[in-house]
């Protein structure tokens, strides 16, 4: 069923500044997709707008032929924990919990972590870090914190998966292996993942991309 993005327009501010411009294309189930452009080009922005976390000026985001405009924010709410995971620049952890316990914070939601905590010693094994369960975030590198980040997104076995620049506060060495780790999941688990970056060589690993000049689509 996959995503349909419908004459999307965001506009921001008093004048209002046109972020983005009638957007409107599909991402089919199972897509890997990177939004890309230069700083400013709204590629961001957009990325927010299609995952739900901030409202278009004017326009239509469908998934799975859900129009998200029509949900009532409960059910937007629902609809998001169930069906999306997220990945930012910043890990955003919760600094007092330690890496398992923020790996299942989506979880607390719907009161799964007893039965979802086997899936997150699996996630951590995937990820390199079985030895680093019980270690607080201030205990863990850099890239570590980013890879609790991206197993946290994955503890509910979301359909989508959004990603803003997950490599930018990192290293080459650390970027590769966050890029590594979307191409298993998208090829193994057939998640749909779209991601931001501005790095041409991870933009490349996306099996298509979305270009944006000055908020418009190219």
């Amino acid at each position: 069923m996959g995503i349909l993005i419908q004459n999307i327009n965001k506009k921001l501010g008093d004048p209002p500044n046109h972020i983005l411009k009638n957007i409107s294309f599909k991402i089919e189930d199972g897509e890997f997709i990177a939004l890309t452009g230069r700083s400013g080009s709204g590629k961001s922005t957009l990325l927010y707008v299609i995952s739900s976390l901030d409202p278009a000026t004017s326009g239509e985001v469908i998934i799975d032929n859900q129009n998200l405009n029509k949900l009532s924010k409960e059910d937007l709410h629902r609809f998001r924990n169930l069906n999306m995971g997220f990945v930012f620049q910043f890990h955003y952890l919760l600094p007092e919990l330690t890496a398992i316990e923020n790996i299942l914070m989506p979880a607390r939601k719907f009161e799964k972590e007893k039965i979802l905590k086997n899936k997150a010693q699996e996630l951590l094994q995937t990820f390199g870090l079985e030895n680093k369960a019980d270690r607080l975030p201030r205990q863990l590198s850099g890239g570590e914190q980013q890879r609790v980040a991206i197993a946290r997104s994955l503890i509910m076995n979301p359909k989508y998966l959004f990603a803003d620049e997950p490599t930018g506060n990192l290293d080459s060495q650390n970027g590769q292996i966050v890029m590594d780790i979307f191409k298993k999941i998208n090829k193994e688990n057939k998640t749909t993942i779209v991601f931001v970056t501005h790095d041409p060589g991870f933009a490349s690993l996306a099996t298509r991309q979305i270009v944006l000049v000055d908020g418009v689509q190219r």
